[in-house]
């Protein structure tokens, strides 16, 4: 058995079948079949089931993923962090779109101070696109707005928002003093695509109420939203933090939701996945920095 064979087997599990996995790894699907059937034999159970032209994991197969993905880790943590011995390590931080605009930048360049010699890499995407990551290995930890939708990830919340309706000014509920969702579901709506943590929640904020939204717009830019705000297109609800400076500037009117929209912002990493003390302390400085009371007006 070797850590070929390991990797192989990840990537197999990882896109649910053997083709993608060939195509990911770059090597003949032949090859990838044979590195799952040496496992196999080699543990004397199968790993996964074929049904028709795909196959699923089988629960011994999941219990190796666990194992499998800790082997990969501190594999790769060491190559990182011993390879090159001129650097402390190296690590791979994800952002949801509100934390990457608003919270990863100053982190970054804190920790760059107290650690010039370790190289951090960062991606920003929409919370679903960051929990795959974290399982896919890619990443070593997210900063997400929602709840994880895998049972294999682990969430710690580190801090809370709440999300706000914003409109121009001499729009329809500009000036209210209270706003039900019944009477925010009649305007035009602006929303984030499905998949942010943004529309999961609004989504779910209407249904509670027994009632659904058809958007006039949608996109994965914050930006967008805000301008097609602005110009009276609708009403977007949004992260306070991403709406702030142009409600301070009176660019846009916040419309007072009842009940509020608050959430949870989590720290999410694998069950499975080592991680290494320079990732460990830039999750300390991170929840150092950022506390609830920073982000709700």
């Amino acid at each position: 058995m070797t850590l070929r064979h390991i990797r192989i087997f990840l990537s197999v599990f990882q896109n649910n079948g053997i083709t993608k996995a060939a195509q990911e790894l770059h090597i003949a699907q032949p090859s990838v079949s044979l590195a799952v059937k040496e496992m196999e034999e080699y543990y004397g159970t199968k790993l996964f089931d074929r049904i028709g032209k795909k196959i699923y994991p089988t629960q011994n197969g999941r219990r190796l993923y666990d194992y499998a993905l800790k082997i990969c880790g501190l594999f790769d943590e060491a190559n990182r962090s011993v390879k090159n011995p001129d650097t402390f390590g190296e690590i791979r931080i994800g952002a949801s779109i509100t934390t990457g605009t608003k919270l990863l930048p100053d982190i970054l360049k804190r920790y760059k101070m107290i650690r010039p010699e370790i190289t951090v890499t960062a991606v920003v995407g929409n919370s679903d696109e960051i929990e795959k990551k974290v399982l896919a290995n890619e990443i070593d930890v997210g900063f997400t707005e929602k709840q994880p939708q895998s049972p294999e990830i682990l969430a710690e919340p580190f801090g809370a928002d709440r999300l706000c309706a914003v409109a121009a000014h001499g729009g329809t509920l500009a000036g209210a003093k209270r706003v039900t969702p019944e009477q925010l579901a009649r305007e035009p709506f602006l929303t984030r695509e499905k998949g942010s943590a943004v529309r999961e929640i609004t989504d779910a904020y209407f249904a509670v109420a027994g009632l659904t939204i058809t958007p006039v717009m949608e996109s994965t830019g914050t930006q967008a939203l805000l301008n097609a705000a602005e110009r009276g297109i609708g009403v977007a609800i949004l992260p306070y933090l991403l709406a702030k400076e142009r409600l301070d500037s009176g660019t846009l009117c916040e419309i007072p939701l009842v009940p509020e929209i608050k959430r949870d912002l989590n720290i999410i990493r694998h069950k499975s996945k080592f991680l290494s003390p320079a990732v460990e302390e830039f999750c300390a400085l991170w929840k150092t920095n950022n506390t609830p009371k920073k982000y709700i007006k």
